[in-house]
């Protein structure tokens, strides 16, 4: 089933050169059914932890990074192309086991970005996000996917409320409408029960779509119930029960 999985998301061909980080100025992308703030042109600082991901990459496919044989990384905003990115980098490495998310400031797509998700977990992907690492918006959603997850005490996250092209946010519409059931059944398909999807669900919107509530590894790591490591530099294990989602630091997903 995983190969087949990736199977069908491998006609089309992976993109595989890496580009330079992009100021914040923003532009208004309408795609799907979602509103996306995405930054546009300019170059930006670079984080150490990238940087040294960008040096040490062996292969590139969209916002994807090869390190070795089994490990890759996310250094980038994914759109519709991703998924096929992300098919085609597994079909490449099979032995890929771990996605470190480096600077994930979330997506354009957000359909596809689920189905990234359910790709990597179907494929028993971990993620982790390292002291330093950045996990926003939708990227929340992916990172919920890993068969395991791991936090670092440094690490941080930010999640905010989804806003479609109409202006209408997660407010507008009523219990029970597909455009709130396409997470909470996502969420339970990445282990959650319906109680906890329900509770994480209304954390990620108490906060607007302009604005982000920002969290760190050890704020995060409270919110799901767990305990950090006293050293800031380990990855902090945690349950195959995912935790987490829209997070933005300025990239609204969704």
């Amino acid at each position: 089933m995983i190969r087949s999985a990736l199977a069908a998301l491998l006609g089309l061909t992976a993109l595989t050169v890496a580009t330079p980080g992009q100021a914040e100025s923003w532009a208004t992308v309408y795609e799907e059914e979602w509103v996306e703030q995405v930054p546009v042109s300019a170059s930006r600082f670079v984080s150490p932890l990238q940087a040294q991901v960008e040096h040490e990459a062996v292969a590139s496919y969209g916002p994807f990074r090869v390190i070795d044989a089994h490990t890759a990384a996310l250094v980038g905003t994914t759109d519709s192309r991703s998924p096929a990115h992300l098919a085609a980098m597994l079909a490449a490495f099979p032995q890929i086991e771990r996605l470190d998310f480096v600077e994930a400031p979330g997506t354009l797509d957000d359909l596809a970005n689920l189905k990234m998700g359910r790709l990597l977990r179907a494929c028993g992907i971990s993620t982790s996000v390292s002291a330093g690492g950045s996990v926003r918006s939708g990227a929340v959603e992916l990172f919920l996917a890993g068969a395991r997850r791991t936090i670092a005490r440094g690490a941080e996250f930010a999640v905010h409320g989804w806003l479609d092209y109409n202006g209408r946010g997660a407010a507008d519409y009523p219990v029970g409408s597909p455009e709130h059931q396409r997470y909470l059944d996502y969420y339970t398909e990445m282990g959650m029960t319906r109680e906890e999807a329900a509770r994480f669900y209304a954390m990620t919107n108490s906060v607007p779509f302009e604005d982000a509530l920002w969290l760190d590894g050890v704020e995060m790591a409270q919110w799901i119930g767990q305990d950090v490591a006293d050293s800031p530099a380990p990855m902090l294990a945690l349950p195959a029960v995912p935790h987490i989602a829209r997070l933005d630091s300025g990239v609204p997903v969704q």
